[in-house]
């Protein structure tokens, strides 16, 4: 089955069975590796990209679906190949991030929460990422990061990725 996405601002076109899942289109069609393959139920939020600006699991919905939608992935935040974004980089100075796998979603959800809300509050932060599960840090330093990241893009000229 012949599907358009809009994927990280770039039309594009996939053959897939339509039972193909949206995460394993971006991973095996598109090459898009930094959405990641977790539970597949939609519980551990390793495979969160956002669909029209908004947190979602790839693993739960068909690359068929997401035709007509705006999806963003991880690959997508970085100003320029090998460098780091502004929340990537509070990730890395902060170490929000251990093994790794949890990070591209957390990252991700913490973009859309910064989107909305430039200047959340620990509780909001902490809100807005207990949809995804990290089994190395124990979250102290990805809401240090996130909150770093809110600090730096408030005092910066930066556009968000929309």
């Amino acid at each position: 089955m012949k599907v358009e996405l809009l994927v990280n601002g770039a039309r594009r076109h996939v053959d897939v069975e339509p039972r193909t899942t949206l995460v394993d289109c971006l991973r095996d069609h598109l090459d898009l590796t930094g959405v990641h393959t977790g539970c597949e139920h939609g519980i551990c939020g390793a495979c969160t990209v956002l669909i029209d600006g908004e947190p979602a699991r790839a693993c739960l919905m068909f690359a068929v679906q997401a035709d007509g939608y705006t999806i963003t992935t991880i690959e997508a935040l970085a100003p320029a190949p090998g460098e780091l974004g502004v929340i990537q980089d509070a990730f890395c100075e902060t170490h929000g991030m251990q093994c790794g796998f949890c990070t591209s979603g957390m990252i991700l959800t913490a973009h859309a929460l910064l989107l909305r809300n430039p200047e959340p509050s620990r509780d909001d932060i902490v809100d807005a990422i207990s949809a995804n599960i990290c089994r190395c840090t124990g979250y102290g330093q990805i809401v240090e990061a996130i909150e770093l990241a809110a600090r730096r893009l408030a005092g910066s000229n930066i556009e968000p990725v929309t």
